[in-house]
């Protein structure tokens, strides 16, 4: 994903040259590698044109009964032949743009940020493992360094505003601009029509167009990415793209669905230009180069040290540093994320002044490790505040593999929910101040379940469900085993090293009932690449779920993402079915049932038939027991350096995180007398704040609405 950042557009052969050959090669090796990169252009150009020629718009019934394995690769060419399917893009002009669209930009909506903020200074941060590759796509690439490079920072057309959650006359959430200037919906149609904004450009200094959203959908829908719900997304969500003129296209959508924009603004645009090499070698051409980027941080070659740190840098020439919605943001100068593989030496450098602040949410660290009275508070250095949020939950809880053995057992799975004591985990490890999830999708208002709750600590009732499985007798350390002598044994694998003391008293408390859980402790990206290839047992993981207006069931919950030709022509299980690494569903279910629900809250527009979709799906996600809920943080607890300033309201609603929108700005003054003082003995007032303004009442089933 990183690589050396291109000037112009011309400049891009000699880039290439330098690549391959770094300065003062021999000319014949430069001819080559020139002769090289244009082959791979021009081949590149090529399969992209033909992708635009022959690429079909399949309705999503034909697409999911291929994706089931009901319809053959020939039959869909035989009806394309037929002329029975569109094409996916389309190349129109701007007088074929359908007259009366109502244009909007999100203009009325209130800044963000504080304008009190300044720009400068160094953040340092930290990161639970050394990014495995600079790619935004494909395997490895969800890593901790993500969110610097891709979630948090490059701008999508449009983004949700933070503060004003309400719902529009036409049912959609309301939304500022990006690289995206302005909007038009035609809701019959399931349209939404895009002007990028002229002044939109590339890190590079290549401006952004058309070209390249048209190049994003190709890059999406290819295998080459290894990504099979980017290549599902693009292809299933999306009817058509257009393309109107050089800042203008439309993307239609299957159906027109309750908040369209989240699916069509909340798109990110890749550079073209930068791809002219892509190919079958994608992950390995890529792996180590940074993609230009809309977004005000790029990344210089030497400032990624290998195994050890990752320097950002603020883009001064960035396009949008001046615009109503991000001129209050992005205020470091310089980004150093240090890689501190364990959490406790993370905190001790945060308190040596090392980093700039610390996530406090966990109650040790907040109760113990930094306290009220400790010396760095009470002195006034470090400061701390509680911010309460309003947001769908993170999907903390056990992931449980039912494609493994003994797992597939619903009993075993059932016996493993009633032989998890998650309220002894928050009554003891987190003091009380976390809640019990109820459902695998919380915090969504009215598309939550109102009654559905998680099964509670019951011995017998476990022991009931393990002895109906063949697990009826205790070996002397306690584990039941069955009759072949098999141990009721799983390991549980996690990249949460800071939540060990959690798993640690559900390991206790589950031997009660004759289950072992053995304990896997492995860097985040290790675990997560363990989880994703289907290698695990028992994942303990979170999905950092967006604040969109309803759940997605798809990608987690699908056959199709747990299995290769889960079924066979008559609906049966295939018996050859192996399971689908690189997907999000995690617990390898695959239920026809199921299937049929979410593909008709898929294709529903009907905002009370999604509800009842939802909690139907929830009943037999609930009675699949292949999740066991965890617990949800209601709030955001943070300490930082005194020198390290917020706005008056600190975060905003929709905070995922402290630092997700970058609202902070660095006080270099402020730095420079903290320091000092801290040498010289001298101290300030005591900063320790509580912001509650969104705070909810997450007990209380649909009062966690992200609306």
């Amino acid at each position: 994903m990183r690589h050396p950042i291109v000037n112009t557009l011309t400049t891009v052969l000699l880039v290439g040259l330098l690549t391959a050959c770094g300065s003062g090669s021999d000319p014949a090796d430069d001819a080559a590698a020139a002769a090289d990169f244009e082959a791979r252009k021009a081949n590149m150009l090529a399969t992209m044109q033909e992708h635009f020629d022959t690429k079909m718009s399949l309705p999503p019934a034909v697409q999911e009964a291929f994706e089931r394995g009901e319809i053959s690769p020939e039959e869909i060419d035989q009806r394309t032949a037929a002329g029975e399917f569109e094409k996916f893009f389309r190349f129109k002009t701007p007088a074929d743009l359908p007259t009366g669209l109502v244009w909007e930009d999100g203009s009325d909506l209130p800044d963000i940020g504080s304008p009190n903020a300044t720009k400068g200074g160094t953040f340092y941060g930290a990161l639970s493992d050394f990014p495995r590759t600079l790619r935004l796509i494909g395997p490895d690439s969800n890593g901790s360094f993500r969110p610097w490079i891709l979630d948090d920072t490059r701008m999508q057309l449009g983004r949700r505003h933070p503060n004003d959650t309400s719902i529009d006359a036409n049912g959609n959430f309301r939304y500022f601009p990006g690289v995206a200037e302005a909007w038009a919906v035609d809701k019959e149609a399931a349209t939404v029509y895009v002007r990028l904004n002229p002044a939109a450009r590339f890190s590079d200094g290549e401006p952004v167009t058309t070209d390249d959203m048209m190049f994003t959908f190709y890059f999406m829908q290819s295998p080459h990415i290894q990504a099979p719900w980017y290549n599902n997304n693009y292809q299933r969500n999306y009817t058509n793209i257009t393309r109107y003129d050089e800042h203008t296209f439309s993307m239609t959508l299957p159906e027109s669905k309750p908040n369209i924009f989240s699916r069509t603004l909340e798109i990110g645009v890749l550079p073209m230009h930068f791809f002219y090499e892509y190919g079958e070698d994608f992950l390995e051409r890529y792996q180590w180069r940074f993609v230009p980027t809309t977004g005000p941080y790029v990344l210089k070659d030497e400032d990624l040290k290998k195994g050890r740190s990752v320097t950002l840098t603020r883009n001064d020439d960035w396009w949008a540093k001046d615009l109503k919605f991000w001129r209050n943001r992005y205020n470091y100068d310089r980004v150093h994320l240090t890689v501190i593989r364990d959490s406790a030496k993370a905190f001790e450098a945060f308190k040596k002044g090392e980093l700039s602040i610390a996530n406090l949410s966990l109650p040790e660290f907040f109760y113990e490790k930094l306290p009220a009275n400790d010396p760095l508070v009470t002195n006034g250095y470090v400061h701390r505040s509680v911010f309460y949020n309003d947001v769908p939950r993170p999907t903390y809880g056990l992931w449980i593999n039912s494609g493994r053995p003994l797992l597939n057992n619903r009993d075993i799975r059932v016996g493993i929910n009633y032989a998890v004591n998650y309220q002894k985990v928050i009554d003891q490890f987190f003091r009380g101040d976390y809640t019990r999830m109820r459902t695998t999708a919380d915090g969504y208002g009215e598309f939550s379940h109102p009654t559905l709750k998680a099964r509670p600590f019951d011995v017998e009732r476990a022991l009931d469900h393990f002895a109906k499985a063949g697990f009826t007798e205790r070996g002397p350390d306690g584990v039941l085993i069955n009759e072949q002598g098999q141990r009721l044994s799983f390991t549980v694998n996690t990249g949460y090293d800071s939540l060990q003391g959690t798993l640690t008293i559900l390991r206790e408390e589950a031997l009660k009932a004759g289950l072992e859980l053995r304990l896997e402790i492995l860097d985040g990206t290790a675990s997560w690449k363990k989880t994703q290839e289907k290698q695990h047992d028992i994942a303990f993981v979170a999905f950092n779920v967006s604040p969109e207006m309803y759940p997605r069931y798809w990608e987690t919950y699908h056959s199709v993402n747990a299995y290769d030709q889960p079924w066979l022509a008559d609906g049966s299980p295939n018996p050859e079915r192996k399971l689908k690494p690189q997907t999000n569903n995690l617990q390898s279910i695959a239920n026809a049932e199921l299937d049929k629900l979410i593909e008709a809250y898929r294709a529903s527009d009907d905002v009370d038939e999604m509800k009842r979709l939802a909690f139907a799906m929830e009943e037999l996600l609930y009675e699949d027991a292949s999740f066991v809920p965890g617990f949800v943080i209601p709030f955001l607890r943070t300490g930082y350096w005194r020198w390290v300033q917020w706005p008056e309201d600190f975060n905003v609603k929709l905070a995922r995180s402290a630092n997700q929108f970058k609202l902070a700005w660095i006080d270099r003054e402020l730095e420079e007398a903290t320091r000092n003082a801290r040498r010289s003995g001298e101290t300030f007032p005591v900063v320790d704040r509580v912001f509650d303004r969104y705070r909810v009442n997450l007990d209380t089933p649909a009062t966690a609405a992200a609306q």
